[in-house]
């Protein structure tokens, strides 16, 4: 039930909007990453949780997860279970230019702001939700002359159903990581300059390494070295769209060696600094 896909390795989105209605055992399970579009998660059935930069989120059937575009995230899958989702992509240059002022996307930005990315609705709401999603997939198959403008209101119809959410249950989602590792995620935001170590950091917040590295696995999902290398090049990508030259987005984000941050950056996102840019390399 979904579009031609307009997405490759690097995340990026060539049309408006790519829907997918996925049902399978296990998903596809990446390590932390990021978009360059809006991604919005309803689950349908299943287990799993989404660690959406410091905070970590149990869904829950129906429950929609905003990801604005550059924020971090990584799913936790419970494999023993069937998963089926649905997940849109969502070019937001695209709904503010040919929208403006209608504030489709706001719910992203609200979700950022305010680190609240988990929505449950209501039973009126949800009733709304399941009727924009059932409208959505019954004309998803159609190619008859002015199928794809359709599909696109209705995607219109289902943001403005999402931001209705948000104004409805503004307290919803909060986090339910365990709050030792709070300080720990924001003080390593906060130094990725700096050397950061498992044992640094276990004497930084009096803890024995041991205790820090399982306490770090069961609420991330993945090790302190992949959090910190990830939050890294994130960090480094962020400054070069800003126009900081690659070398020195590198060295403030924690990398004295150029060709290593080169190397994890493509490995990473599939792409070298340099197309960040348009100058290639």
């Amino acid at each position: 039930m979904a579009e031609r896909t307009g997405v490759n390795r690097a995340g990026y989105l060539r049309e408006s909007f790519h829907y997918f209605h996925l049902k399978d055992s296990a998903g596809q399970e990446l390590d932390f990453h990021f978009h360059e579009f809006d991604k919005l998660v309803i689950l349908l059935s299943g287990s799993v949780s989404y660690l959406v930069e410091e905070q970590r989120y149990s869904l829950e059937p129906w429950s929609v997860l905003l990801v604005r575009h550059h924020t971090i995230h990584k799913a936790l899958i419970d494999r023993t279970r069937p998963y089926e989702r649905i997940i849109l992509y969502l070019d937001r240059r695209y709904f503010e230019r040919a929208f403006p002022g209608a504030g489709l996307m706001d719910c992203f930005d609200q979700a950022d702001r305010h680190r609240r990315h988990l929505l449950t609705a209501g039973a009126n709401q949800l009733e709304e939700l399941k009727a924009a999603v059932a409208a959505y997939e019954k004309a998803a198959g159609d190619d008859r002359l002015g199928a794809q403008t359709m599909r696109e209101t209705m995607i219109i119809q289902l943001l403005i159903h999402i931001n209705r959410l948000r104004e409805a249950v503004p307290g919803h989602g909060e986090n339910r990581g365990d709050p030792k590792l709070q300080p720990v995620l924001s003080y390593i935001n906060e130094h990725l300059r700096e050397p950061l170590t498992v044992e640094g950091l276990a004497e930084q917040f009096y803890m024995s390494p041991y205790h820090f590295m399982r306490l770090f696995k069961v609420q991330t999902g993945t090790t302190v070295h992949a959090y910190v290398r990830q939050k890294r090049l994130m960090n480094a990508a962020r400054l070069i769209r800003e126009g900081v030259p690659a070398a020195k987005a590198a060295a403030e984000s924690g990398y004295g060696d150029y060709s290593a941050f080169h190397r994890a950056f493509r490995e990473s996102f599939g792409v070298s600094p340099g197309r960040l840019t348009g100058k290639g390399g």
